[in-house]
């Protein structure tokens, strides 16, 4: 029996290992873009002080692990037995949620799937055990108290993560203006004052003093002296700043350097529960049933040695900070930062995250009528000098590729981690991708960022992660319990299927996600060229290219998906009309997304050029909808004629159908390679074949027509109704694929 349990442990310390180098590949982009995005410094230095705030932070984490011990269970009450299957269950679904999330493109987090994943679990545990001992309640079993207090403070966290980043930075704006230099001669002292005492009360002061590594007596002397340090922490750290600053060191990018630290330490303090808190907490468990249960069963050894507080060593916590630095570093995805990170908090226009949604569009009328209900009783001379703090035109750059300044990249960094490493003190997990995430939020609404044309997106941003938050809450909590159950009362059957089905999971995932990641990092690194391009003429004619790539893309794109849908209604083949459906209703996102990306490109070119050729671009994207549209409307009826086993196409409407789809398909060839090569030699050719083959499709349905009026039965009336809306489809197809080609030489000329 010892040896399965010593294959779960095993597993569970594989999940540990995979999880910190997934962890720090996604969420090293919370505390390296705010340095990086604005330049602040070489990108190997920022790498730097981010890995040894990462290696402090892990060391300093040990008093997280009591979350997966006993912050959510009572231990005492459950064999080793139930904590192992708990344990167990926690870690398949996170695996299995954030699969599944990533698959569908939302937004998860880590800290919420492990509290309410460990929640789910104990949950149904516990309820097993009330039913078969009725002494035993839900108050005994769970540790509600603590429970609801990480759920109160990942929740309340994103309202004051947003208000106090804005807060900050509304002032912070108005003290040194964007030409922070010329503003910064005395405040700029008081400030890095500010923020050097800040973190270190956080850091230093509450998260080293209170360290179990620390002597007992210095912890004493720093909690009965608080105030003092700080008082001196702050003289001190003012004087050494404005004495920098004569020296003409730029006082922000020590702020920025000093938070990248500040930040990457409190990410690993908080964060490191939840890739390796569960699995060292299953370790512990099974050392100390090797060693005391003495014989008894799995079943019958109570786990109160969990009550007690965590004393992981500090080699284990050591390791896992070396994994997650070697993850850093290592990283494709941290290596490129910048081209991998979230635009949201960007001070120029560009693509965005998120589309818009009427919730979102709502909140941004509302808040836009009460901003000029406000700004009538503000007297005009108060409003001019808010809006010169805020002018731009003199804004300082560290270079032309900088997504914001040093100003913001400190404010968001600063208040960041004070926040996380506030929950780190308090032993409260939060989630330091969304903390992270709602600043940015806050400091670049409070900044101005946020246009007419790009706050509806953003808001939708914000409500698609809190949205998130309690999608995740709630199937971690479902999907933990029920697995949970299942490995109750499944055995070691039930555990040998989970470990198969998560190593399937994590090979199919990896897989899906590197040919999604191919695919979007050509698109992105393409618009960013243009959007960065500063020579309008060069603009354009990389505009050109990438139109034309547009174009015949959804073109050869149409034509796939027009074989498919034909070969499905005259094969009755379910499987070819399925993936039709999924191909077409996945392609409306991307291409409303590339739309926005072209649109916004087309405002960079000469103002003439864009004039003339905006009806064009906006034909050809209209021409690309309506493909999309028409195959959809043609494949709803055959899906569900071949889906309930009617009558099929007969083999002499196939024949008459032939001839067409053999025109069709080299019409559509013919269009795609002229708009991909750019080459119209045979475009009129191409538009007076396509109205030959119209005319033809109309000579069929009237022959269709004239049968149907012929025959004396009714019984092969849906398959000719079917077979009509095909052909009228077809003329629809090569009605569009007009247009589209049209549109795309007229764009070029």
């Amino acid at each position: 029996m010892e040896t399965i349990y010593f294959i779960i442990v095993v597993f569970l310390l594989s999940l540990a290992v995979f999880g910190l180098f997934v962890g720090v590949s996604n969420d090293a982009v919370n505390f390296l873009q705010s340095a990086v995005g604005a330049r602040a410094a070489k990108f190997r230095t920022v790498l730097i002080y981010a890995s040894l705030g990462v290696l402090l932070g892990a060391v300093m984490s040990t008093g997280m692990m009591d979350v997966a011990r006993h912050g959510i269970l009572t231990p005492v009450h459950y064999s080793f037995f139930e904590v192992m299957t708990i344990f167990f269950a926690v870690m398949v679904a996170n695996v299995i949620i954030l699969d599944m999330f990533n698959s569908v493109g939302m937004p998860t987090s880590s800290t919420i799937s492990l509290v309410f994943g460990l929640l789910g679990a104990s949950f149904s545990i516990a309820t097993l055990k009330t039913i078969v001992n009725p002494s035993l309640d839900y108050n005994m079993l769970l540790n509600s108290g603590q429970a609801l207090s990480m759920i109160i403070a990942i929740f309340v966290s994103v309202a004051f993560a947003f208000v106090f980043g804005w807060l900050i930075m509304w002032i912070s704006r108005m003290v040194f203006t964007f030409n922070y230099k010329k503003h910064s001669r005395y405040s700029i002292a008081i400030f890095g004052g500010i923020a050097f005492t800040a973190l270190s009360y956080f850091i230093f002061l509450k998260g080293v003093g209170n360290s179990p590594y620390m002597d007992a007596g210095i912890r004493t002397w720093i909690n009965g002296n608080i105030q003092l340090l700080l008082l001196i922490t702050f003289g001190c750290s003012t004087v050494f700043m404005e004495i920098l600053h004569l020296f003409k060191v730029n006082i922000f990018r020590v702020i920025v350097l000093m938070g990248t630290f500040a930040l990457a330490m409190a990410f690993a303090g908080n964060d490191l529960v939840n890739f390796i808190g569960v699995p060292l907490s299953g370790l512990d468990s099974y050392q100390d049933y090797v060693a005391h249960a003495n014989g008894a069963a799995p079943n019958a050894f109570m786990m109160s040695s969990l009550m007690e507080n965590a004393k992981t060593s500090p080699l284990y916590l050591l390791i896992a900070g070396v994994i997650m630095v070697v993850a850093m570093v290592t990283s494709k995805k941290a290596q490129n930062v910048i081209k991998t990170s979230v635009d949201l908090s960007r001070q120029d226009g560009g693509d965005e995250m998120f589309g818009s949604s009427s919730a979102a569009r709502a909140i941004v009328r509302f808040f836009q009528t009460t901003n000029k209900q406000i700004s009538a009783i503000i007297p005009a001379n108060i409003k001019h000098w808010i809006d010169s703090r805020f002018d731009k035109n003199g804004i300082i750059l560290e270079d032309e590729t900088a997504a914001f300044d040093l100003v913001r990249a400190a404010v968001t960094l600063v208040i960041s981690s004070m926040l996380i490493t506030i929950g780190t003190n308090y032993k409260l997990p939060l989630s330091t991708t969304y903390v992270t995430f709602m600043v940015a939020m806050g400091s670049s609404l409070a900044d101005r960022a946020w246009s007419r044309e790009s706050a509806v997106f953003r808001v939708t941003g914000v409500i698609s992660v809190i949205g998130g938050w309690f999608i995740t809450a709630g199937a971690s909590f479902l999907l933990a319990a029920v697995i949970c159950l299942v490995m109750y009362y499944g055995g070691i059957v039930a555990n040998i299927a989970f470990i198969v089905l998560v190593i399937a999971s994590l090979i199919r995932s990896s897989r899906k996600y590197k040919e999604k990641k191919a695919t979007e990092n050509r698109d992105k690194d393409v618009f960013r060229l243009m959007m960065r391009t500063r020579d309008p003429q060069l603009v354009w004619e990389m505009l050109q290219k990438q139109v034309r790539r547009t174009q015949s893309d959804y073109c050869k794109f149409a034509l796939e998906q027009f074989n498919l849908i034909i070969d499905g209604l005259e094969n009755e083949k379910t499987s070819s009309l399925r993936k039709a459906q999924r191909d077409l209703v996945a392609a409306k996102q991307p291409l409303k997304k590339v739309r926005r990306q072209e649109m916004l490109v087309l405002q960079r070119v000469p103002r003439m050029i864009a004039i003339e050729r905006n009806t064009w671009f906006h034909l050809g994207m209209n021409s690309n909808q309506q493909l999309i549209y028409g195959l959809r409307r043609m494949l709803e009826p055959i899906k569900e004629h071949v889906d309930n086993s009617f009558n099929p196409l007969s083999p002499e409407l196939i024949a008459d159908f032939l001839p067409i789809k053999r025109s069709i398909n080299e019409l559509m060839k013919a269009s795609c390679a002229q708009i991909e090569t750019g080459r119209y030699e045979n475009y009129r050719q191409i538009l007076a074949d396509a109205d030959n083959v119209k005319d033809e499709l109309s000579i069929l349905r009237k022959r269709q027509i004239d049968r149907m009026q012929d025959s004396e039965t009714n019984s092969q009336m849906q398959v000719n109704l079917l077979y009509l809306n095909v052909l009228q489809e077809s003329q629809q197809l090569l009605s569009n694929m007009r247009h589209q080609l049209r549109a795309a030489k007229k764009f070029m000329e």
